[in-house]
């Protein structure tokens, strides 16, 4: 059976449509790199599971104790202070608070704890964090804090410079 030309354009349209139309994102990982000289690196994967988006991150060359660890509403760490970055997402207009607060920024995630040598992991769910629709971080930063976030001061959380930074990005599926 052959085809009228006509045909045969929309069977290879409709077929190229399907090979192009991309997969849903599932799984995004940011590389963190450090800010000046602050020598901190390390990366954060962000999985699709149910509930939210499991957040899983490794970082090291961090002073002792607790730092603040937000999503910003930017991807751009072109800035030496990695204020390129923005502010925290906040799709929603909310307040500053704690990753487990009802009412929080979107990039809210609190704070991400290193040890005596620096290193520092972190390992949750959050019910937030999307990657597709108002809530979608794909695209956007990851920042790394010199203090820790109060989870209450108005907008920041009060947790000093940016020490870190890194653009969440879709990852390989797996």
């Amino acid at each position: 059976m052959r085809l009228a030309p006509l045909a045969v354009l929309a069977v290879a349209a409709a077929s190229a449509a399907v090979l192009a139309a991309p997969a849903p994102v599932t799984r995004a990982v940011a590389a963190l790199n450090p800010l000046g000289s602050s020598g901190i690196s390390g990366s954060v994967v962000f999985t699709k599971v149910e509930g939210g988006v499991r957040v899983q991150g490794k970082l090291s060359g961090l002073k002792e104790g607790a730092h603040g660890f937000h999503v910003h509403e930017f991807g751009d760490c072109s800035a030496p202070d990695g204020a390129s970055a923005g502010g925290h997402f906040n799709p929603t207009g909310e307040p500053h608070a704690g990753p487990h607060d009802a009412s929080r920024h979107t990039g809210d995630m609190g704070n991400i704890t290193a040890a005596a040598d620096g290193t520092a992991a972190v390992d949750y769910v959050d019910p937030r964090l999307a990657f597709e629709g108002a809530n979608s971080i794909l695209g956007r930063g990851v920042i790394v804090h010199v203090n820790p976030d109060d989870l209450k001061t108005q907008p920041t959380g009060n947790a000093g410079g940016r020490v870190a930074c890194g653009v969440i990005g879709a990852a390989k599926p797996e």
